[in-house]
């Protein structure tokens, strides 16, 4: 089984890494980065790379695509290189899934039509602009589309399909070995639980105001 997790510049780490932790370790499973170009491609902050070690070229038939998120994900939005390999793969694709923003890129690509998908909370709303239904769940499966909402998220999305892919006995196994068990300091992980001030404060600053 090949999983294969797309990046491009400017992408958010744990959008890749978390999903990486967790289904590179499907039996059988060889994960590969792939991009526009083999190399280093540095993340939203600028401070870290992963490498690409394959084209997406060289991947054309992967069974699980992921599609991180990030603020680079609004210069790929009119990217027929990625969107044309995202539509192309679909084809043969066993499971198609995206973690945070990258659910924009699949449904730029024609993918998330009439779907119920999720995404960051930012950004729910601009999926509706390419005819996708916007849920505020943390996991949203649609037959073989997987949908994560923001960052965090894409680690429940990775055990939610391992456990579609191996079993929810491997998937709990996975989960105790990386000692999975969220317990964060404060609950305001999601805009209806978060204080309203913080909320209108990132809203007002998003990227993705709708006019």
């Amino acid at each position: 089984m090949q999983i294969a997790i797309v990046l491009f510049d400017r992408f958010t780490a744990l959008d890749a890494v978390g999903p990486y932790e967790m289904l590179s370790r499907a039996p059988g499973a060889e994960t590969v980065f792939v991009a526009e170009r083999r190399g280093a491609v540095r993340n939203d902050s600028g401070s870290l790379s992963l490498v690409a070690d394959r084209t997406l070229a060289e991947v054309p038939a992967p069974d699980v695509v992921i599609v991180p998120g990030g603020p680079g994900q609004s210069e790929q939005m009119e990217n027929e290189s990625l969107l044309g390999w995202l539509r192309t793969t679909d084809v043969t694709s066993t499971w198609t899934t995206s973690v945070c923003t990258g659910s924009l890129l699949l449904a730029a690509a024609g993918l998330l039509t009439g779907r119920r998908a999720t995404s960051h909370w930012l950004a729910l709303d601009v999926l509706k602009t390419f005819g996708a239904e916007p849920t505020g769940e943390r996991v949203v499966l649609d037959g073989k589309y997987v949908t994560a909402a923001g960052v965090s998220a894409g680690i429940d999305m990775a055990l939610t399909l391992l456990g579609r892919i191996a079993g929810d006995g491997y998937a709990q196994t996975v989960q105790l070995l990386t000692e999975y068990d969220p317990q964060p300091p404060y609950d305001c992980g999601a805009p209806g639980k978060a204080p309203a001030a913080v909320v209108e404060e990132w809203r007002a600053k998003s990227r993705f105001i709708l006019t």
